[in-house]
């Protein structure tokens, strides 16, 4: 049966309702004891909110019962600091805020998206999870079928490609697409992949509700890279249950979407007895090494955290009732046998005895332990009593119990998996139990090393892609990105002239390491993004949107992202804070998208897509800074990286970046980096709101500074002239004022400001022209005055002038072919060489004569010479002066 968005929606409320009831009563006696009812009824269910439940004659929990879920999340968000902080931290607060929202939404029949209902459903599986509440299955399996119902209206809508769609390239001929040359897995080809999420659930295999790639150990092992550290961690396993030696204790802790889950489902395949090891690549040189043949047979116990209730006891098929850890590890390693060995304890709700676990594992070993999400079972007993699963107290207990007996046992291994991120921790409950866990653990266990970012490479293409390959092709490919990035060093980051970046593409391909490291560096930061999982869910989307597009790019590069396709729109905003949607319509990709129009109108940049595919890099390399508010952007070296292949002019690309720079709203630039954000930038909010009011803005700024009557030193000020015509040709320092259009950005060369300034020079004077750029800086004073001040401190404006340093001028640049000079041709030098000195008129330098030739250290001054050499009407202060002036 098919259901609208708004149903899902519904439904996914419904499981949160039956998930929650039971956690929140149980935390609210804890903390309030047989007055709970009383105390959150009063305090906590404000106007109608829970009015059915507050009608007289009804007991606490008959009246708690007929509390809807908007009631529910009330009473968590109204009590939280007193309440659930301890235990379900900063991210279940904001677990629980967005479901208030998505309740209201729904209660208001406002339409949901499918991206909509499917990040709806994600989060109340999230927060179900956090509470160990059995109800996640139900959930997760609900949002599965959303995705699989997404994946059948987009395989319909794929067939209707249009032109636009696809992203053009000029690539240099005899090189084949990446889609020549290798095949991806008939799942991520076709979409499907969009059923598994790539999602390793250690608790779906236990219960057999995995998809095939997780759930089948020969179709895992096929996908699954054994990295450095899976590879120790398989034969320190092999080793130890073999009997060889080898650590009894394993802790897995990395960041948020590390490879903790996925590590232990290799182990419980490889000795799941289900596969032969030369089925599992990699595996007969780690057994050959130890001598061995063949995986020992054992026995397994999977302990999930989120899968296991704390409040409600586990009936197993033969009747045998579980209530914790340790009954649940006993009964899985040799059922209800195994179970009385730890039966009283079991029913008291207190740890066995260290001796006991070593007998229980001996007798039934050798034994696997494989305990995932234990932090996440432990905050929820934290200081709460009376729970079926034991103390807070007691399960730590157990954990020091269970390392110290596996110690002491002869062939048993036991892996647990510690969270390194907040997400995963929790609030006081969960940081906890992190730290007893790590102390207790930290004793005894072996490290292990996660995967290095180029291993994640080949796990990525080996999920991805088959084994099937053209490698002369591939080889000829990166052959051509290499010798352009050689050819081309200034355009492109020095690392690509390395001899080590070749064997990166080669590891990365048919990926570009750029993508891979803009994912790896800067999108695994991001709160929620799940390290491998998030790129596995990004790329296996565009893959399969460019497969179907037919893509002829070289390589998958960040320029061919195609974010005009809504699964992988989806699977990058998902991370991102709200407002990036509209962003990505109007400023980077989609069919009424500017950089799209901009490609059409130029056909140079139209046959690269060079606009999108600037945009797109952009957007994939600045996205996650601007959103962790620590805004870098892209050089644009970096750009060209993300966006050019062989045969491509990088000129194209270039010229693409400096219209997106003019024409997009979202683009920010400082004319070294650029990035994009969800604010529009000041440039553009200027020049389109001066575009709004047309010519009366024009007017309007004319009309403000011709009100400017200070002149300062200057001998005149010209306030936005139309043309040089405006401005006086005169042998004094004058101000010209530009109007808004010739406006002038740092490092630009030939800014519409420096073209107008060149226009008005070039047609007032003779002499050459030199420029020096100066910021002037903001004030009380208007400009003309701050502009005075400017050219004063700097010296560039001279009111006044000493004897001595015109001497020195005189002796530097002009008294060496002649003991004189006119003072005509002293004031013409000085009106025409930009080294000189630049007085603010003629009277500066009378002025200063005046006052040289009252001295007797500085020069003479004389009427006129005669042909003879005789000075006329000589002025001096001693009888052999350096130097003559003289009137003409």
């Amino acid at each position: 049966m098919s259901y609208s968005n708004l149903e899902r929606v519904g439904r996914g409320l419904e499981i949160l309702r039956r998930g929650l009831g039971p956690y929140i009563a149980r935390e609210f006696k804890a903390r309030w004891g047989n007055r709970w009812w009383q105390v959150v009824s009063e305090t906590s269910l404000p106007g109608t909110i829970g009015l059915e439940s507050k009608k007289v004659g009804k007991d606490a929990d008959e009246a708690y019962a007929t509390l809807d879920v908007q009631a529910l999340l009330v009473l968590m968000w109204n009590n939280w600091n007193e309440v659930f902080q301890a235990k379900l931290g900063h991210s279940g607060r904001s677990y629980v805020s967005e479901l208030r929202e998505v309740r209201n939404r729904w209660a208001h029949q406002q339409p949901f998206t499918a991206d909509d209902a499917y990040r709806a459903l994600d989060t109340v599986t999230r927060l179900l999870e956090a509470i160990s509440s059995e109800y996640a299955r139900l959930s997760k399996k609900l949002s599965r079928d959303l995705l699989r119902q997404r994946f059948d209206d987009e395989a319909k809508k794929s067939k209707k490609k249009s032109a636009r769609e696809v992203t053009q390239t000029g690539t240099m001929p005899g090189l084949k697409p990446w889609r020549e040359v290798i095949t991806p897995h008939p799942d991520v080809a076709s979409g499907r992949y969009q059923q598994a999420e790539f999602a390793a659930d250690l608790a779906q295999v236990l219960h057999n509700e995995a998809e095939v790639e997780y759930q089948d150990p020969a179709e895992f092992f096929k996908r699954t890279y054994l990295t450095e550290g899976l590879s120790h961690l398989l034969k320190m396993s092999i080793e130890r249950l073999s009997g060889l030696g080898g650590d009894p204790v394993v802790q897995l802790q990395t960041s948020f979407g590390g490879g903790k889950t996925h590590s232990m489902l290799a182990l419980f395949h490889l000795f799941g007895e289900q596969i032969a090891p030369g089925q599992i690549p990699g595996l007969e040189p780690i057994l050959g090494k130890l001598g061995l043949s063949q995986v020992p047979r054992c026995n397994r116990a999977v302990l999930v955290g989120t899968d296991l209730s704390a409040a409600q006891p586990r009936i197993k098929p033969d009747g045998t009732v579980v209530n914790t850890l340790w009954g649940e590890m006993a009964y899985q390693l040799g059922g209800s046998k195994a179970f009385e060995m730890v039966a009283r304890e079991d029913r008291q709700g207190v740890s066995p005895g260290s001796g006991v676990i070593k007998d229980l594992l001996d007798t039934y070993g050798p034994a696997l332990i494989l305990i995932d999400e234990w932090v996440a079972f432990a905050r929820n007993i934290y200081g709460v009593s009376g729970l079926c699963a034991g103390s807070f107290d007691a399960n730590m207990t157990f954990a020091q119990a269970l390392t110290e007996g596996t110690k002491r046992s002869r062939q048993s291994l036991v892996i647990t998996s510690i969270p390194a991120s907040d997400i995963e921790i929790g609030g006081e409950g969960g940081q906890a139990a992190l730290e007893r866990l790590q102390n207790t653990f930290g004793r005894l266990e072996s490290v292990w090393k996660p995967a290095a970012m180029e291993e994640s490479f080949e796990i990525v293409r080996r999920r991805l892609f088959t084994d099937a390959i053209d490698y002369a092709a591939r080889d000829a490919v990166i052959n051509a990105f290499m010798k352009m990035y050689r050819e081309q060093q200034k355009e492109f980051p020095r690392e690509c002239n390395e001899s080590d970046y070749q064997r990166r593409m080669t590891v990365a391909y048919p990926v570009h390491p750029e993508l891979f490291d803009r994912l790896y560096q800067d999108w695994s930061t991001l709160e929620r993004f799940q390290r491998t999982r998030g790129v596995l869910r990004l790329m296996a989307a565009a893959i399969h949107q460019l497969w179907e597009r037919e893509d002829k790019s070289l390589l998958i590069m960040p320029g061919t992202l195609p974010l005009d396709s809504p699964p992988v729109r989806y699977e990058m905003t998902r991370y991102l804070p709200d407002g990036w949607p509209p962003v990505i319509d109007t400023d980077i990709d989609g069919p009424v998208s500017r950089p799209l129009t901009l490609d059409r109108e130029n056909p140079n940049m139209g046959r690269y897509s060079a606009c999108r595919r600037v945009a797109r890099t952009i957007f994939v390399g600045s996205a996650p800074s601007v959103a962790a508010q620590r805004v870098r952007g892209l050089e644009e070296v970096r750009l060209k990286l993300g966006c050019v292949q062989p045969g491509e002019s990088t000129a194209t690309f270039g010229d693409a970046l400096r219209r997106l720079v003019e024409q997009l709203t979202y683009l920010y630039s400082d004319n070294t980096r650029f990035w994009f954000d969800t604010r529009p930038s000041v440039n553009r909010l200027a020049a389109d709101r001066a575009e709004q009011l047309g010519d009366y803005a024009e007017e309007e700024i004319k009309k403000r500074l011709l009100k400017i009557k200070d002149k300062g030193d200057f001998a005149g000020v010209h306030m936005a002239p139309s043309s040089s015509a405006d401005v006086a040709d005169e042998q004094c320092t004058r101000l010209v004022v530009l109007d808004y259009k010739h406006y002038h950005s740092s490092g630009n060369d030939n800014s519409p400001a420096l073209q107008a300034a060149r226009e008005i020079l070039e047609n007032r004077g003779t002499g050459p022209v030199d420029w020096e750029v100066s910021r002037i800086s903001g004030g009380s004073e208007n400009m003309v005055l701050r502009a005075n001040k400017k050219l004063l401190n700097a010296q560039h404006l001279i009111t006044q002038w000493s004897p001595a340093i015109l001497k020195m001028e005189l002796d530097r640049w002009l008294w060496k072919e002649s003991p004189h000079i006119s003072i005509k041709n002293l004031w013409g030098y000085l009106t025409t060489y930009c080294y000189l000195p630049r007085l603010k008129d003629e009277t500066v330098l009378m002025q200063t004569i005046n006052d040289g030739i009252c001295g007797t250290e500085y020069f003479a001054y004389a009427a006129n010479v005669t042909e003879e050499g005789k000075y006329q009407g000589l002025k001096f202060g001693q009888l052999l002066p350096t130097g003559i002036l003289y009137h003409e």
